[in-house]
């Protein structure tokens, strides 16, 4: 089963991709997303009988590579994290394939698109599969290189290469750290094996490692390298540049890749290394303040964009800091628990948002939307599931998971100081500011009167594919709603945003936790904090609520009742409002720091190193000189005997004076 779980998806890139044209796009859509919904069936029997049934499985496929002490297995590791991971994988990657059929009918190369979509699918099971560091470095930089093609799908769109390239050389950036460290775990324990690491963490307690000429706590430095590589995979603050502008992409790209399942891939690979960060409290430490910082600081640029799809992905960045402030108080099991349900809700708002897109002839701004509601209910409904489970309202799935994790910070205060009161504060405001942006959204697409028609549409008169915003339209610009072929995947989403935290939440964060999680995430004998959770004040656990209630009637203020408002308020602070409109000058703070300085070094070596330097001293130099001797000599070869009876009376006398000084 787990074969066919893993290697379905590789079958469907491999067809779509080499025989695609044989097959033609029907063909290819058919093959790639029927085996996506196998192994998305047999993901979730492999879910139920993991996670409440036995314990861990290892799946021995071949041995990679030996050499000396190091040994590398090709082999699945199968408990109930990576149960988790494969349902929310290959679920969402099922229903991605299938809405991809309606959204990009029009695409003439949906072949190559739906190969892309497999291949990234299969990288990222061969992630959350491996039994070791090496094996999940190599689906580590296959979801890499499969961002990177499908980011720049549409390669006519200069914005889009330029958006796959930075996605690529940022994650480059962490994926360094990541590199080096597994090369330390390998130095610490001697193997890249799960099965031998683990065991052998508590005994490397006070190791130290020498290190940029000092000494460093070993496991807190391995921990804090390997969590670099999720910092630049999981768009943390610092590293987070590279997630917004990937929404060049297409719509389902975006759902697939940056809301539910690659962007989540740091969060998943620190708590598969969590006996390794149980034991570097420091690197925990670290994790805390990076996530609330993250989560903080994307909801603030949240709260100012106008591109659809560029609010939700700042959005995505917010939660997964939400994730990684779980991880860092101890609690793995309630950051899985919003990573799961997270990826129910988020892929429902960005296929919400597809089906928005789709229905406004491919316009992204929202400020040319407006009363959609009436002419897409079923989007507008399906975008409001999500929306209440994003915010947390109480019922839906955020709801369990997100308030889980704000009142994890503050019952880590005690243990965690600082960093667990910064986090719990940060994570409270931007829960309010969540609520905010989420509902404003929602209001200025579906609600008040159209900002669209012939008018908006003679603006805008090319769409996110870089053709003629007619295309397929005829001349009717009037909204309409979506094939059922993509308002299925909404409907289904809509259930998981709806049910997955109430059904799960035993299991994740409950009084089932010891029984569903067994050795699949390691908690220290030290940390209490399932416990601790459970027994923080009354107005703690309230107050994720009202700042989701004091969020969503300011937006109801400013975008219903008085639509005017947020004009005054962004002329009243046009220094703020730039600051956030600009996402905190990151992308100019960096092109200034390293971008410009890196151009102007490459320059300088090309054209004073390489083109005067080697060039002018080597091959360049060496022919210019016998070139310049070739025709001074030249010169003196005129074909006239005057001047060579000129040139023997010269060293005649020439002689005759050496001969009479020499005689002396």
């Amino acid at each position: 089963m787990y074969h066919a779980i893993v290697f379905l998806p590789l079958i469907g890139f491999l067809i779509a991709g080499l025989f695609g044209r044989l097959i033609g796009a029907r063909g290819s859509e058919i093959v790639t997303t029927s085996l996506l919904v196998v192994s998305a069936v047999l993901s979730w029997i492999a879910f139920f009988q993991v996670g409440f049934g036995h314990g861990t499985t290892r799946v021995q496929i071949a041995t990679w590579m030996a050499s000396g002490d190091l040994r590398v297995d090709w082999a699945f590791r199968v408990d109930t994290l990576t149960a988790v991971m494969l349902v929310v994988v290959n679920t969402v990657s099922c229903l991605v394939h299938l809405y991809s059929i309606g959204y990009m009918h029009e695409d003439a190369h949906r072949p190559r698109f739906f190969a892309y979509l497999s291949l990234f699918t299969f990288a990222m099971l061969m992630l959350i599969t491996a039994d070791n560091l090496v094996q999940m470095f190599f689906g580590w930089e296959g979801v890499g290189l499969a961002s990177y093609l499908l980011i720049g799908f549409w390669y006519q769109k200069p914005s889009a290469n330029a958006a796959a390239m930075k996605a690529f050389i940022v994650n480059r950036v962490g994926d360094f750290g990541f590199a080096l460290g597994i090369f330390l775990v390998f130095v610490l324990f001697g193997s890249v094996g799960f099965d031998a690491i683990f065991p052998r963490v508590g005994d490397l307690t006070n190791q130290s490692f020498h290190f940029l000429g000092r000494d460093w706590h070993a496991l807190t430095l391995a921990s804090l390298l390997l969590f670099m590589g999720a910092m630049g995979k999981s768009a943390q603050f610092l590293l987070h540049t590279w997630l917004p502008d990937a929404m060049e992409g297409p719509t389902p790209v975006s759902a697939l890749i940056h809301a539910a399942t690659m962007v989540t891939a740091g969060v998943f690979m620190v708590a598969r290394l969590s006996p390794i960060f149980e034991y570097a409290p420091v690197a925990l430490t670290v994790v805390v303040v990076i996530g609330a910082t993250t989560a903080f600081f994307a909801a603030t640029v949240g709260l100012v964009q106008n591109d659809i799809k560029r609010v939700i992905a700042y959005s995505t960045c917010s939660q997964l800091g939400y994730m990684f402030v779980a991880l860092g108080v101890g609690n793995y099991g309630a950051g899985i628990f919003h990573l799961f349900t997270h990826a129910f809700f988020k892929a429902l708002l960005f296929l919400g948002a597809g089906s928005v897109i789709h229905a406004m002839h491919h316009e992204q701004d929202m400020r040319n939307m407006g009363g959609l509601r009436k002419h897409i209910p079923l989007t507008a409904v399906a975008m409001t599931i999500g929306t209440l489970a994003l915010t947390g309202f109480p019922g839906f799935a955020g709801y369990f998971s997100k308030d889980a994790i704000i009142e994890s910070a503050y019952a880590s205060v005690e243990h965690g100081g600082f960093a667990s009161s910064y986090a719990y504060v940060l994570l409270v405001v931007a829960a309010c500011m969540t609520s905010f942006y989420s509902w404003r959204l929602y209001f200025m697409t579906f609600e008040g009167k159209p900002r669209w028609g012939a008018d908006a549409h003679a603006a805008h008169g090319h769409d996110a594919h870089g053709h003629d915003d007619h295309h397929g339209h005829g001349h009717d610009h009037t909204p309409h709603e979506s094939p059922w072929v993509m308002l299925i995947p909404l409907a289904v989403l809509s259930l998981g945003a709806l049910a997955a935290g109430f059904v799960f939440k035993d299991a994740f964060i409950g009084h089932d936790f010891e029984h569903f999680w067994k050795s699949a995430l390691f908690m220290g004998k030290d940390n209490h904090i399932l416990h601790a959770m459970h027994e923080v004040p009354g107005w703690v656990v309230a107050s994720p609520f009202i700042a989701m209630v004091l969020g969503f009637l300011f937006a109801f203020y400013c975008y219903v009742l008085r639509p005017d408002v947020p004009g005054k308020l962004a002329a009243a602070n046009p220094a703020l409002y730039k600051f956030l409109l600009n996402k905190w000058y990151f992308d100019e703070l960096y092109d200034f720091l390293f971008v410009k300085p890196a151009m102007w070094l490459g320059k300088f070596l090309w054209k004073k190193g390489d083109g005067f330097v080697i060039d002018g001293m080597g091959p360049d130099g060496i022919s210019a000189r016998v070139v310049d001797v070739t025709n001074r000599v030249v010169r003196l070869q005129t074909g006239y005997v005057y001047h060579y009876a000129f040139a023997m009376l010269i060293g005649v006398a020439g002689f005759v004076t050496w001969y009479l000084v020499a005689r002396g």
